[in-house]
């Protein structure tokens, strides 16, 4: 979870946004992720509907973020710049990102965490330099990533349901724990 505060005038605490749980998962030959739409600051829903999950390099990238929108945006589109120059390869252009993030003065202040999945790979990128690739083939970032991982697990361990049907699922039972995570789920399927 990244907390991102507002600037307070001396004596008020600034409000903490709190925002989203983002999960993929990667079975069956299928790459699904799934991002909830609740904006939060403080403790008032500032937005129910938020669009997560966006599509890159023609239509064969998934990436989903987690903190600041505005930031998200920077790195999808920096993310897509990457992909364009190096031909779709997603583990690259993902490293080269992270380099740029960790190492950019203006890049280095954005606060979001990315998961980005193509039909081979699912990568958790960071802007502290981290491209994690994780063994299990799910990942999940956010307030409500730690529930909607542990989730997520348990179905692919102990149920038939198909890879969609699991992400919901997991994404449904974040929405139950995390204050923070809406059931008003935008999916998308490779």
């Amino acid at each position: 979870m990244i907390d991102h505060r507002q600037k307070a005038t001396p004596g008020q605490t600034p409000p903490v946004i709190r925002s989203t749980t983002v999960l993929a998962l990667r079975r069956d030959g299928q790459v699904i992720m799934a991002a909830d739409g609740q904006v939060t600051m403080g403790d008032t829903v500032v937005k129910a509907g938020a669009i997560k999950v966006r599509r890159l390099y023609h239509d064969k990238v998934l990436v989903g973020f987690a903190g600041s929108t505005a930031d998200a945006f920077t790195l999808f589109e920096r993310l897509e710049s990457k992909l364009e120059a190096h031909s779709g390869n997603l583990p690259r252009a993902a490293v080269e990102l992270a380099k740029d993030w960790r190492t950019d003065k203006v890049l280095r202040r954005l606060e979001a965490l990315l998961l980005t999945a193509d039909r081979q790979h699912l990568l958790l990128v960071s802007g502290l330099g981290d491209v994690i690739e994780p063994e299990e083939g799910v990942a999940a970032i956010g307030s409500g990533g730690p529930y909607a991982l542990a989730a997520a697990r348990a179905l692919m361990a102990h149920s038939s349901l198909a890879p969609a049907k699991m992400v919901r699922t997991a994404m449904e039972i974040a929405a139950d724990i995390c204050i923070y995570t809406n059931r008003q789920i935008v999916v998308e399927t490779l």
